[in-house]
């Protein structure tokens, strides 16, 4: 996406409400990988008793992880219906994180209370120069800053390309694909916020979904579900899985994914 449309996406945030499908994303939006979690342990991020921040947490599925892991972990986000359905995810899991009604640019937290602070497929959505200060703000000297990128990954002829096509004909004012997984605006945000020793890493995943899966995935999106009507959504999943079983009928199919993560470190 080229740096002029990062307003356009901004606009069109303001339209989308991921509550609409909190159910769907509950249920269909797959967790971080493991190999994440083994990675940031080499920078520190994630030790069992660390206090952490996690920016529009939706239903906790970048949080949880290191809620299992022993961290206490703070959700943010706007959406009731998505923090409710991370209460039940937490159950399932076994695992506490705590939640609260919140913006990330206006952080209801005392200054250096986090030993780290995350934001999991959202830092596009925010304000993005007033959330990095308030992030430098209620971190501790020498804690992390961490955004964090699980993002399908287009290429020609693949399930993902598919997709994308269908979503743009149901909802022409999707702006956010043709991705890479790549995302290094966010570098220059944490660094004019003050941060220091930013690193960045990614590698790539090939994710099992069923059919019925990479559908209720692609509802949950912020192209259908979040700003479609029902009706409207229903004739794109119709078509959807028509393009499956056509063009993709092999269960499970293998959907390319891209990790990709910035850490940077409070002085």
């Amino acid at each position: 996406m080229a740096n002029s449309d990062l307003g356009g996406v901004r606009e069109y945030g303001k339209r989308i409400d991921f509550g609409r499908t909190a159910t769907d994303y509950g249920r269909y939006r797959a967790g971080y990988p493991g190999e994440l979690y083994r990675r940031l342990e080499g920078f520190g991020i994630g030790v069992a008793g660390q206090r952490m921040l996690d920016l529009a947490t939706g239903t906790g599925f970048l949080g949880r992880g290191f809620a299992l892991r022993g961290c206490r972990v703070t959700g943010i986000d706007l959406s009731v219906p998505l923090m409710l359905e991370a209460r039940r995810l937490d159950a399932e899991a076994q695992t506490t994180m705590n939640y609260m009604r919140g913006r990330a640019e206006v952080l209801p937290f005392r200054t250096a209370s986090f030993d780290a602070v995350m934001a999991g497929q959202a830092w596009h959505w925010f304000n993005r120069d007033r959330a990095a200060v308030e992030a430098y703000r209620v971190l501790k000297s020498g804690g992390h800053l961490l955004l964090a990128h699980f993002d399908w990954i287009p290429l020609p002829g693949n399930v993902v390309e598919a997709t994308e096509a269908l979503i743009v004909k149901h909802n022409p004012e999707w702006k956010l694909g043709g991705g890479i997984g790549i995302h290094p605006r966010w570098l220059r945000d944490a660094a004019i916020a003050g941060f220091r020793d930013l690193e960045t890493f990614s590698f790539d995943v090939m994710a099992p979904y069923t059919h019925e899966g990479w559908r209720g995935r692609i509802r949950a999106s912020a192209g259908i579900a979040a700003q479609l009507s029902p009706e409207r959504v229903e004739s794109f999943d119709r078509e959807l899985a028509q393009t499956l079983a056509e063009r993709f009928p092999e269960e499970p199919m293998a959907v390319h994914h891209r990790t990709f993560a910035i850490v940077a470190r409070r002085s």
